[in-house]
């Protein structure tokens, strides 16, 4: 089953973030997508975008390691969170239209750990779609467990210097 999320814009703080529909985090496909809007503040403010992801972590916050990775991540490739968006491609240097659709699907093994689900997020510029792996909490409500999409990607069309 794949589902598609649409976003009206990308929240610039916390608390906007947090007053989206999405963020109730009932729906395992809807806190995949916020990862995604999450990521995409980062590389304009880092600490409203580790307030976010700490929001979708819940009572698990991120590590000092968590965070170094992410830095390490974005050095000089800020479209990787971008291009989960549909139509985001390398042609198009990974812009994004809004309202903007975020798909996010399943597989047969998604829910093969008990109280975990593994979602899948197409990139307009890797082959294969990324991972978001999600966990259930007793208050019924989704959080973050671990993200596998800051992977490297295509260079935009605008980075590459043979064009």
């Amino acid at each position: 089953m794949a589902k598609e999320i649409v976003f009206e814009k990308i929240p610039e703080s916390v608390e906007e973030f947090m007053a989206l529909p999405q963020a109730a985090q009932t729906d395992e496909f809807e806190v995949a997508a916020l990862t995604v809007l999450a990521l995409c503040v980062y590389p304009k403010d880092r600490e409203q975008s580790l307030g976010m992801l700490n929001a979708l972590r819940g009572p698990r916050p991120l590590s000092e390691m968590d965070k170094q990775f992410i830095r390490d991540r974005f050095m000089d490739k800020d479209y990787v969170p971008r291009s989960y968006f549909k139509g985001a491609t390398p042609d198009n240097d990974y812009s994004v239209a809004f309202p903007a659709t975020i798909e996010v699907s399943d597989n047969p093994y998604t829910y093969e750990q008990e109280g975990y689900a593994k979602l899948y997020l197409k990139s307009g510029g890797a082959d294969s779609p990324r991972a978001v792996q999600l966990r259930k909490a007793k208050d019924g409500k989704w959080y973050l467990w671990d993200q596998f999409l800051l992977a490297d990607i295509r260079q935009p069309e605008s980075s590459n210097p043979w064009a």
